[in-house]
C-alpha cells in the first residue's frame, strides 16, 4: 500500500467583477477496492454552496453555486489517499478473450455499447490501425493492446496543450504529436475500431522521477477484458496504469470529464492558473 497527498489548486482571475454560474468539479478520486480516501478538504473562494452526486458513470461530482459577484475564483482541493493497486500485471484474461479477435457475451455487449461506439471514422485512423494489426493475425489480446500503447508512446511526440478539448485522432496521427488526453483518445479510437470496449480516464499521475513537479493532471484509457475487467493502458508513459495513476473520473467520451467546468457572466476578461502536486508519503 502507498499513500499519496494530492493538492489541486485552480485560480480564475477576472479584470472586473463577474457573476459566477454553477461550476462542476471532478476532483475526488474514484474509491474502490484498490483506492481508499483517507481525508479530503475542498476550499472555494468566494463562498459556494456545494451539492454532491454520483453521475451515470459513478463519478463523484460536486456542483458549486455562487450568490455574490467576484473578481476571482479560487478552488483548492487536498486529498489523502491509500493506493493498493501495486501489481498492474496481476490479472487473468478469460480464455474466451485471450486471443484476438473475440466476441463479448450478449450481456456484455449490451452493457458495453456506449464504450464501443466509434470515436473517429477518418481514413487516416483506419490506415494507422491496419499497420498495427492485420486480420487473421494470431495474437494475444493483451499483446495487441500493448502494441498499440507502445506505438503511440514511441512514435508520437508529447506536447503540453493548455487549450481545452481533445484533438481528433486523425489529427494526432497527421501531426505526430499530442497531449496525454490526445494520446488516450487515439488509443480509444484504435481499440474501438477493432471492436474493443474502451473508456477515457481523467486523474492524476505521480512522477517519481520529477521531484520538482511531483505530479500532474493526467489522462489514459481503460479497455474492458473479460476476466480482467477494466484494464488501464497509458500511451503517454507506454505502460499499464499502476500505483502512480490515480483515477478521478471516467467516461465513454474523452471530452466529458474536465476537473473543473463552469462559466461567468459579464464583459470581463479572464485568466486561469492551475497547480497540481502529487506527493508520496
Amino acid at each position: 500500500m502507498q499513500r499519496y497527498r494530492i493538492r489541486h489548486h485552480t485560480l480564475y482571475s477576472y479584470d472586473a467583477e463577474v457573476g459566477l454560474h454553477a461550476h462542476t468539479l471532478r476532483l475526488r478520486p474514484r474509491e474502490s477496492h484498490e483506492l481508499r480516501i483517507e481525508a479530503s478538504l475542498l476550499h472555494i473562494s468566494p463562498t459556494a454552496t456545494l451539492r454532491w452526486h454520483r453521475d451515470a458513470e459513478d463519478n463523484s461530482v460536486a456542483i458549486a453555486t455562487f450568490s455574490e459577484p467576484a473578481d476571482s475564483l479560487r478552488i483548492e482541493s487536498e486529498v489523502l489517499i491509500q493506493q493498493y493497486h501495486q501489481a498492474p500485471l496481476d490479472f487473468l484474461v478469460d480464455p474466451v478473450a485471450q486471443f484476438f479477435p473475440f466476441q463479448y457475451s450478449a450481456e456484455e455487449q449490451l452493457l458495453l455499447a456506449p464504450y464501443r461506439r466509434p470515436v473517429d471514422h477518418d481514413a487516416a485512423l483506419e490506415l494507422w490501425v491496419a499497420g498495427l494489426y492485420a486480420p487473421g493475425e494470431h495474437l494475444e489480446t493483451y499483446s495487441l493492446l500493448e502494441r498499440i500503447c507502445s506505438c503511440i508512446h514511441d512514435r508520437f511526440h508529447y506536447i503540453r496543450r493548455e487549450e481545452p478539448g481533445v484533438q481528433p485522432p486523425a489529427h494526432t496521427i497527421r501531426c505526430g504529436s499530442g497531449s496525454c488526453r490526445d494520446f488516450a483518445t487515439l488509443l480509444m479510437a484504435a481499440s474501438r475500431l477493432l471492436g474493443l470496449a474502451t473508456r477515457f480516464v481523467s486523474g492524476y499521475l505521480h512522477d517519481p522521477l520529477s521531484p520538482e513537479a511531483g505530479g500532474s493532471t493526467h489522462a489514459w484509457a481503460e479497455v474492458y477484458l473479460p476476466g480482467a475487467g477494466w484494464t488501464g493502458f497509458d500511451p503517454t508513459t507506454g505502460t499499464l496504469a499502476g500505483p502512480d495513476h490515480i483515477a478521478v473520473a471516467i467516461s465513454h467520451r474523452p471530452d466529458a470529464v474536465p476537473p473543473v467546468a463552469g462559466s461567468f457572466r459579464g464583459p470581463a476578461r479572464s485568466s486561469m492558473t492551475v497547480g497540481v502536486w502529487v506527493t508520496q508519503l
